[in-house]
């Protein structure tokens, strides 16, 4: 039984064992026939593909065996080939940038005229190289290996047209090139502004130089007349006061100036629109220098219409002293003369504004007689001041019928919204402008001012305004000039009057309507630009000429006015 079990058992092993080798070796045979019929189909596909295709018009397949196929190609074609691929490759890359340009310079039209024209001849240049004959029969149309030498030749050609190219759009790009553009336009801005700052400051400083200066015409007008005063002294005697020169019952005006022909301006504008010239009265006061010129001019061309006038030196009011009058007292101190007079043209060139502050003028005694009307004509009752840049255009006799509810000054206010208001005018960082005045308060001009001489006694404010230029010493309160002593002194004490009886501007602004100047009663050229001086504007000069007495022989010598 044991022998019949062990027989049996290998007999059963050697009939399994060889049916497994044989399965095994079949299983082998098939898998080597799959791959050898897989290889022999992607070799014939591979083959049957045209090699000879121009690198320039075949378009690689990007699905399926793509990669096998630019593999296979990579191996089987001629290295010269690939570099004649990659020199094409960059010659069309730079066609497609250099027509990129071109388009672009298209839409800027005529200003970029010569660079679009430089753009298509380069294009069409790439073009025409790639079409020549010997080019395209050696290295595009042939099946043959690529001629070296011919390759060399192109590639040469191609890559001095691309230096070209890139040349051309180094030097171009900042026309197209947004932020090169915003940048340059900044810089030319920069450039432009501070160029204008500098304008700015040599105009304004022109401008102050010729304001201050005095015309050849006017300079020759006063020697001709101090030279007719020396010359016939028998003629110019001086007069006894008349008594119309005190009647409170007659219309009073006061004009302080050094410039004749512009005070004789002033008082022929009055006299010729007044309805009863005879009533008008002029006290004119002017320095010793100017005295003798202002009395023969008015001697040889009286007043028409019987008129009055008073002629006077600031020095005939023995009281106006610098014991008394604090501007005259400043102009004593060492660090207000090194102010004014030391060192003014180089202060100028830094500073054309500061330079406006530095005219001596705004501390000429002429210039401050106005807060001493009361003391200078104590038996008047109302006086009409007017500065000597003004032309009457009506009859002002009304001025003295209008009611000023107990104030002292009657003027035209010159505020609107903002502008001209106190804070424009006063140092309100001080604390003794900030306690005692309100910035928002509406300022008012000076030119044309009825003052209340008896309200003016009453309130003091002759003291007022000494109380507060002793306190200006080191003008910390406010700078040079009138307007703010004059808006401290008559603070609240002043009553507005309708803006047709002073219309101001005429030095400065071009932009004044005529119809606005037809109507205002006293026209003011307030400014630089003077109606006397080459820099007026013409537009408003005609104004102030046609009342120039042209008739006067000294005039017609001086060629004043041409």
């Amino acid at each position: 039984m044991a022998v019949a079990v062990r027989g049996s058992r290998g007999g059963g092993g050697s009939v399994f064992g060889g049916l497994g080798l044989r399965s095994f070796f079949s299983y082998r045979i098939f898998v080597s026939a799959m791959f050898s019929l897989l290889f022999f189909a992607t070799l014939s596909v591979l083959l049957t593909t045209n090699p000879t295709t121009p690198h320039h018009d075949s378009t690689l397949p990007t699905t399926g065996n793509a990669y096998v196929h630019r593999t296979f190609l990579a191996l089987k074609s001629d290295p010269l080939k690939t570099r004649l691929d990659l020199i094409y490759k960059q010659a069309n890359d730079h066609i497609t940038l250099v027509n990129a340009y071109a388009a672009y310079a298209r839409k800027l039209k005529l200003e970029i005229s010569r660079q679009l024209k430089m753009f298509d001849d380069l294009a069409r240049n790439f073009s025409d190289l790639q079409m020549k004959p010997s080019y395209r029969a050696s290295l595009f149309e042939s099946d043959d290996p690529v001629d070296e030498d011919v390759l060399r030749q192109f590639e040469k050609e191609v890559k001095d047209k691309v230096k070209i190219a890139r040349l051309m759009i180094v030097e171009s790009k900042e026309n197209y090139d947004n932020q090169l553009k915003i940048q340059k336009l900044k810089d030319t801005i920069f450039a432009v502004n501070e160029l204008l700052v500098k304008a700015k400051k040599n105009g304004a400083l022109a401008s102050l130089i010729s304001a201050r200066s005095i015309p050849k015409s006017l300079h020759c007008l006063a020697m001709r007349l101090v030279e007719e005063r020396i010359s016939h002294p028998e003629k110019y005697r001086e007069e006894e006061p008349k008594s119309e020169f005190e009647d409170p019952s007659l219309y009073h005006y006061a004009i302080f100036s050094d410039n004749v022909i512009a005070v004789s301006v002033v008082v022929r504008s009055v006299v010729k629109n007044a309805v009863e010239p005879w009533k008008h009265v002029f006290h004119v006061v002017t320095d010793r220098m100017n005295i003798a010129a202002m009395k023969v001019w008015f001697r040889m061309r009286p007043v028409e219409g019987g008129a009055h006038i008073e002629l006077k030196a600031v020095e005939d009011y023995p009281f106006l002293n610098s014991s008394y009058v604090p501007v005259l007292r400043q102009l004593e101190l060492a660090n207000l003369q090194k102010f004014y007079f030391e060192n003014q043209a180089e202060n100028a060139t830094k500073d054309p504004h500061s330079m406006k502050f530095k005219n001596p003028k705004y501390l000429s005694m002429l210039n401050h007689l106005r807060f001493y009307l009361p003391e200078m004509y104590p038996k008047l009752h109302k006086i009409l001041f007017l500065d000597d840049d003004v032309v009457v255009q009506k009859d002002l006799t009304g001025l003295w019928t209008i009611d000023l509810d107990g104030k002292v000054n009657g003027a035209v206010e010159t505020c609107f919204g903002s502008f001209h208001r106190y804070v424009q005018y006063l140092n309100f960082s001080h604390p003794l402008i900030r306690e005692r005045f309100n910035p928002k308060s509406c300022a008012w001009a000076f030119g044309m001012n009825i003052f209340d001489l008896d309200a003016w006694r009453r309130e003091k404010c002759t003291e007022q305004y000494h109380y507060w230029q002793n306190l200006n010493n080191d003008q910390m309160l406010w700078k040079l000039g009138t307007l703010p002593a004059g808006l401290i002194t008559f603070y609240s004490t002043t009553k507005s009057l309708d803006k047709s009886w002073h219309v101001l501007g005429l030095g400065y602004n071009p932009g004044i309507s005529m119809d606005e100047i037809n109507n205002a009663a006293v026209i003011h050229y307030n400014g630089n630009m003077k109606p006397w001086l080459d820099i007026a504007m013409n537009q408003y000069k005609n104004l102030w000429t046609k009342y120039v007495d042209n008739d006067m022989e000294f005039v017609q010598m001086c060629n004043f006015g041409l």
